[in-house]
């Protein structure tokens, strides 16, 4: 297995989308990006702590590529807004790519590029992954446990 981190906005929405896709073992979400250490969903909405609402996907590289992963997190959010998705403002919702070796650096730059090659203004910030704190048990798999 690999991992993958993005932030794309809200955390809920993004870990439910990458839930649906085949090679997709798992997916958590929490913090990530930020300066503060162990911080909590209050600290995070402060905007203070640097952190982003994240999602750690865990996937099966022999069933979906990181490119393909990619295109997903892509086609979930709107990543030329700045620090916002929608009605969520705030840095805790900018677009990023948080990547775990160099393989996974090329690839989203490279892909980020083809957007921006067809004219889109593209905000996305892609940088090294670091630690990823785990958001409290209630925000796990938040829609799933909501639906009605």
């Amino acid at each position: 297995m690999k991992q993958a981190t993005f932030a794309a906005g809200c955390f809920w929405g993004v870990e439910h989308a990458f839930r649906q896709v085949n090679g997709v073992t798992d997916v958590a979400v929490g913090y990530t990006g930020g300066t503060t250490p162990d911080p909590n969903y209050k600290d995070v909405c402060s905007s203070d702590t640097g952190h982003a609402e994240a999602a750690l996907v865990s996937f099966d590289p022999d069933v979906i590529s990181y490119e393909e992963l990619l295109d997903v997190f892509w086609s979930v959010h709107d990543p030329s807004q700045l620090n916002r998705q929608g009605p969520d403002v705030g840095s805790q919702y900018r677009s990023a790519v948080f990547v775990h070796d160099e393989e996974q650096e090329k690839a989203a730059l490279a892909s980020k590029q083809r957007l921006e090659d067809k004219g889109l203004k593209i905000v996305t910030e892609i940088t090294k992954a670091d630690t990823f704190g785990r958001a409290e048990e209630y925000h796990q798999r938040y829609i799933e446990k909501n639906r009605r």
